[in-house]
């Protein structure tokens, strides 16, 4: 599909047409350029947002290496951080080849430079631009690999996940295209590109065994579960039971049955 978009968009103009309608709804100029809430708070507080999770991410795989509950899916860490260093490192490469103006740069929008489609700019050798993929969205899209970490340990809770990592890299692509720093395919590339490293990287994580003492159930899980458990009166209800006994962590299927039992 992004690629029949990107023929299309070479064909018709499809970036143009969108750049244009925001550059005409903003009054002819990029007034979204300089706004707070896009250049202070999306922009560069975005920065300092993903700044903050990649730290956090550090630190939770080194307490894994003296925490039982995060020892159990320091695999699934590391792999959101590959993913993450991945996706970003693609993107860099990318802009470095492609060559392509930002919208804010070209004559059309108040620029100084002509506009060249994504096939003509990677043929130019002077005032080479570097605005695509984008790499503000990027640098949100590039924690797709929650999800495929949620969908390994949490499978209930994977589509929040996506649709977490989804609306923070939307928001981010969004501001970009409202200050004029990028055209809509330049961020539809960044979440593909997001997408395929960890799509890729996935049967890593999948083909780690999880064993019924590497389950982790996490706390919202195991506040529903266990309060299936209190409030039922007449058994014992819910999918799923979890034991903490000899610091060691064991996941009971199917103890709904067990009611009948008692």
């Amino acid at each position: 599909m992004l690629l029949l978009f990107t023929l299309l968009n070479e064909r018709y103009g499809l970036d143009l047409h969108w750049a244009d309608w925001l550059y005409q709804w903003e009054g002819g100029r990029w007034a979204w350029r300089d706004s707070w809430f896009t250049a202070e708070l999306l922009h560069k507080g975005g920065r300092l947002l993903v700044a903050a999770l990649l730290l956090m991410l550090l630190a939770l795989i080194a307490a894994s290496y003296w925490s039982l509950f995060l020892r159990r899916i320091r695999f699934g860490l590391w792999y959101v951080l590959c993913c993450a260093l991945l996706a970003n490192a693609a993107i860099s490469l990318l802009k470095q080849a492609t060559h392509v103006d930002c919208p804010w740069d070209l004559l059309r929008y108040g620029g100084q430079y002509e506009y060249v489609s994504l096939f003509g700019a990677a043929q130019r050798s002077i005032d080479l631009g570097a605005c695509f993929p984008a790499g503000h969205a990027g640098a949100g899209y590039c924690w797709m690999g929650v999800y495929f970490l949620v969908l390994k340990y949490w499978p209930r809770w994977r589509w929040l996940a996506l649709i977490t990592v989804l609306l923070l890299g939307g928001s981010f692509g969004l501001a970009q295209q409202l200050r004029g720093a990028h055209f809509l395919s330049h961020d539809l590339w960044s979440l593909a590109l997001c997408w395929w490293v960890a799509a890729l990287m996935a049967p890593w994580l999948q083909a780690r065994p999880v064993a019924a003492s590497d389950v982790v159930v996490g706390f919202f899980v195991g506040i529903l579960d266990l309060g299936c458990c209190c409030g039922a009166g007449n058994g014992i209800k819910g999918e799923s039971f979890l034991l903490v006994k000899s610091n060691a962590l064991v996941l009971l299927p199917d103890v709904g049955s067990l009611s009948k039992r008692v």
